[in-house]
């Protein structure tokens, strides 16, 4: 199959069709378009722009690419067909979009051309609904259990215009596929916030291009007005948004008319010389909220260790020393001692002060109609508090009762999710640690190139990855990154793709070759010309495929969620069972009297065990354990080079008893290794290694002299 793949191509690089019968390289004269149709489709002239009537659209779906480099190749094959304007090919969703001419060349021919590439091609027929839906991102903050998820989820798929919901609690992201015509990214927030959650908007689902710059120097509110004027005055600027608090501008652009240098020198010129504009500083948004809630956290869980000790000293070991004991055990008012008020005082601030945080998330739950985690919290708490609080007072009161406070049950309890919820947040970032690691695959820095009209080198300087254009020239020497997706146009060299393709040998490349953002150049200077940039380069495409992966649900995983929806009703009910059974057996003589403690009686022991099954069980385990998994295997797979395509993949990959590599230097690093040594001679470990290294030094001297 492979033979005829290539012997088809090799046939149709000669001008023959399909059929073998030989066919023109160029079209017919009067197949020509006439006027400017024929300027633009010949490729000349591209300021004459051609009529719309004049072009066609098709989208291909093309089944077989695993990576970029297989996008690569299906493009470039579409490209040198007559009559091809542009062609995209999106890897994620093994889709080809095509505009051409259709007086040059026809549907057919493009399919023929994607399968003499090697790949199953097919014409898509789009419904016009699933044609114009766009998929935006969220990042939601206050969730905290699959019930808090579960009901945003709802939330979300119930308004008009909404194809799908997806809601990660690992991530605490949603990824909704929307009608643009029905509804807005806008109102999709707002639906968030009224379930009582705070959305921020990740991305809007339009394919463009993005960046955000921070400008300093800017005091007024009219400066920034005019600052975004200006921007909008640029060709190929599509939005502008504004953020006067943060000094923040994001501009959404055309990479072909411009680019992010073009923006920083209109904000500079028009504060002549004022303004400062840089590129905003990465992960500010998301990664500050997350290090805030971390430390959040970790303060509350101090505050609240800082009440909680003393009360557990003073009911648990302090009643077990004398001198101790006895001052604790002092009569305040009638039979209210020193010890149940000291804990009284010291339990009240954590029970609404430090853990408000418990009543706000119960109050927002069952205002939708639901339960979450927060709900047993309160509810646990609550009791163990009130009845102690009842039983204080009723000891003040009374010059009888001997009351049985449980004040350090709610504060330790509090305590101890308080460190739970710190800990699973710590966990929950180290998982996206592995999304970090692919974007710094890309160098933070690039040299470019500035040529003068005739092509003569002028100079080169340092400048910010980001801020490449397409159709910059980017020079990448020995052993540094290669800064963005594009074809050498001067030098040779051999650079490490094994990012992209887990080929450990280094691929040769000269003028004409493209190259791969993130690779790394071994050995040689080559000069790069961008043609893709940002969003649209391979290792961008890669990282949105690895969140992809992390936010799909597994089938395990939707089975916990619809189980964790009926999961806290189902213990408030277990819980109230277990105090009514435990009550009315001591009521009755159902088990004997030496269980009871000597500090309680027949009702506080039931509502001991009440409060236990209520406040232990916890659907945070089962909601966090399976998408936490997903996560970790798709991170980490994807920092080794393995993709995988989401959470149903890593399910199935149990029952794979076989796997088949299909090319050599998969398994192997392409580097020997030296693993054991062997001295035949009496001499001094250390003054061999000092020769082998000398040795190996001269040898790769020699070897770089030849290669030169």
């Amino acid at each position: 199959m492979a033979s005829r793949a290539f012997l088809m191509s090799c046939l149709r690089a000669e001008g023959f069709s399909r059929d073998l019968s030989p066919r023109p390289r160029y079209p017919s004269m009067p197949r020509y378009p006439k006027g400017a149709a024929a300027v633009s489709a010949i490729g000349c002239g591209n300021d004459v722009e051609a009529p719309p009537e004049d072009r066609r659209t098709a989208m291909f779906s093309v089944i077989g690419m695993t990576c970029s480099a297989c996008a690569g190749s299906v493009e470039k094959a579409i490209k040198r067909l007559p009559g091809i304007q542009n062609a995209a090919v999106d890897v994620l969703n093994n889709r080809a979009q095509v505009i051409f001419y259709p007086n040059f060349v026809s549907e057919d021919e493009i399919r023929e051309t994607i399968e003499d590439v090697g790949f199953e091609a097919a014409l898509i027929e789009e419904d016009s609904k699933e044609a114009s839906t766009l998929t935006c991102r969220l990042h939601i903050k206050g969730m905290t259990c699959t019930t808090c998820s579960n009901t945003v989820e709802s939330a979300l798929q119930s308004v008009l215009g909404v194809r799908k919901a997806i809601v990660a609690l690992a991530t605490e992201e949603a990824e909704i596929r929307y009608d643009p015509k029905l509804v807005s990214a806008d109102q999709l927030m707002k639906q968030v916030d009224e379930t009582g959650f705070e959305a921020i908007l990740i991305t809007t689902g339009v394919d463009r291009n993005k960046i955000q710059l921070k400008i300093e120097g800017v005091r007024t509110e009219r400066s920034m007005r005019i600052v975004e004027s200006s921007l909008q005055a640029l060709p190929g600027i599509e939005e502008v948004d504004i953020d006067p608090i943060l000094y923040k501008v994001s501009v959404s652009y055309k990479p072909d008319q411009t680019g992010p240098r073009n923006f920083i020198e209109v904000i500079q010129s028009t504060g002549s010389g004022r303004f400062l504009a840089t590129i905003y500083p990465q992960g500010g948004g998301r990664e500050s909220h997350k290090r805030e809630e971390i430390k959040q956290y970790y303060q509350s869980f101090l505050w609240s260790l800082l009440f909680t000790i003393p009360v557990f000293l003073t009911s648990m070991v302090f009643m077990y020393i004398p001198g101790v004991n006895h001052a604790l055990d002092t009569k305040v008012v009638n039979m209210l001692t020193i010890g149940e008020l000291l804990r009284w005082i010291l339990s009240t601030p954590v029970q609404f002060i430090i853990g408000r945080r418990f009543y706000i998330g119960s109050y927002k739950a069952l205002r939708h109609g639901s339960a979450n985690m927060d709900v047993l919290i309160a509810l646990g708490t609550n009791t163990a508090y009130f009845y102690s609080l009842y039983s204080v007072l009723r000891a003040a009161t009374s010059p009888n009762f001997e009351s049985t406070d449980f004040f350090e049950t709610s504060s330790m309890l509090i305590s101890f999710i308080l460190l739970g919820k710190y800990l699973e947040i710590l966990a929950k970032g180290k998982t996206s640690e592995a999304i970090a690691k692919l974007i710094d695959l890309a160098p933070e820095t690039a040299i470019l190139l500035t040529h003068d009209e005739s092509g003569n080198l002028l100079g080169e300087s340092e400048i910010d990855s980001r801020l490449i254009q397409k159709n910059d020239v980017i020079k990448v020497v020995p052993g540094a990154k290669v800064a963005c997706d594009g074809f050498v146009i001067w030098g040779q060299s051999h650079v490490n793709e094994s990012m992209i393709t887990g080929e450990a040998r280094p691929v040769a490349k000269r003028k004409g070759d493209s190259v791969i953002g993130g690779t790394v150049n071994e050995n040689g200077v080559l000069h790069v010309r961008a043609t893709h940039v940002g969003s649209e380069s391979a290792l961008s495409q890669i990282v949105r495929l690895v969140e992809s992966a992390q936010m799909a649900k597994a089938p395990v995983q939707k089975s916990a969620d619809r189980i964790s929806k009926y999961f806290v009703p189902l213990v408030i009910t277990l819980s109230l069972l277990t105090w009514l059974v435990w009550f009315l057996s001591g009521k009755y003589n159902g088990y004997p009297k030496s269980w009871i403690p000597s500090s309680m009686d027949s009702f506080q022991l039931a509502l001991q065990f009440g409060i236990s099954v209520m406040v232990i069980a916890c659907p945070c385990a089962l909601g966090l354990a399976t998408p936490t998994a997903v996560m970790v295997g798709t991170g980490v797979g994807a920092s080794q080079g393995v993709l995988i395509k989401g959470g149903k993949a890593l399910e199935s990959a149990h029952k794979v008893n076989c796997i088949v590599f299909d090319k050599t230097g998969t398994l192997t690093t392409g580097k020997p290794v030296v693993i054991s040594t062997r001295l035949l001679k009496n001499i001094a470990l250390h003054e061999f290694y000092e020769c082998v290294a000398a040795a190996e030094a001269t040898t790769y001297n020699i070897q770089y002299l030849d290669a030169s």
